[in-house]
């Protein structure tokens, strides 16, 4: 009696599961239907046709790959902010004790827990009190925000599992603090940062809320994307440009995924 109340609720628990990720990824699916879709005007179901015309009316739009390389510029900036800040910020707060740290914790993760239109606003009141015109700059420090968060939570983590013993151990056999950090610390966290920075691109090239408050009249690929909704022609393009940023933003998310699923597994830890 127990077996099959046990098996009925596994097989119930497997449905609600393959329901909750079907209602997840169908929308995605439907991007890539609708990309191929012969009516250019609304979104019908089932489609009337299929053509695969619109991948070359999406390659010759200038606005197109205008949009594309400011949003990998833009992603590739803030990434590099991020690793920088974000690994300091991970190596003071994991390797040493001083008071307020736990504040200082809170307050580097704080921008990722509020909504993306708080964070917008206030960037956008503080560029406005400081009379900084929006640029192209103003978009990177909008994103590099919350990328800080994303290599803050990988560092850290990897920090705390990197047994303090190898650093002393270095220091006790000469080595400075530059040969330390390059032959000793950095193998530890390589994966972690590499990860982080993946995470913190993929998050960044496909932003939409905090950039609209701080790119000015500059579009990233996700506000180009907005605006052409609203357009009566040539909807599937916006399709096939989808496309693009959900396999841009899946695969470092993949990638970071199988670098981190192993982290146990570190030099050390634990000793």
């Amino acid at each position: 009696m127990r077996s099959d109340r046990s098996q009925s609720a596994g097989l119930s628990l497997k449905i609600a599961a393959g329901a909750g990720l079907a209602f997840l990824h169908l929308p995605i699916l439907l991007i890539f239907v609708y990309a191929f879709t012969t009516e250019e005007k609304s979104f019908q179901w089932p489609p009337p046709g299929f053509t695969s015309k619109w991948f070359a009316v999406a390659w010759n739009r200038p606005d197109i790959w205008e949009a594309l390389w400011l949003s990998v510029k833009v992603a590739s900036i803030a990434t590099v902010i991020a690793l920088v800040l974000g690994t300091l910020a991970a190596a003071a707060v994991a390797r040493t004790k001083f008071f307020g740290r736990e504040v200082i914790s809170l307050l580097v993760i704080l921008p990722i827990a509020l909504p993306g239109i708080i964070t917008g606003i206030a960037l956008r009141s503080a560029f406005s009190l400081a009379d900084i015109p929006f640029s192209f700059w103003t978009i990177i420090l909008g994103h590099a925000t919350f990328c800080v968060v994303v290599v803050y939570n990988n560092a850290v983590a990897r920090f705390r599992r990197t047994s303090g013993s190898l650093i002393e151990a270095s220091m006790d056999l000469g080595a400075d603090g530059f040969q330390t950090f390059r032959h000793v610390i950095l193998p530890n966290i390589a994966t972690a940062l590499l990860a982080g920075g993946m995470l913190a691109f993929a998050l960044s090239f496909d932003e939409v809320i905090v950039t609209t408050f701080t790119a000015g009249q500059q579009s990233t690929l996700p506000i180009w994307m907005l605006e052409e909704l609203i357009r009566p022609r040539q909807r599937p393009v916006t399709n096939v440009v989808a496309m693009l940023v959900v396999i841009v933003t899946f695969l470092p998310i993949l990638a970071a995924y199988y670098l981190t699923r192993d982290t146990d597994q570190i030099a050390g830890s634990g000793k």
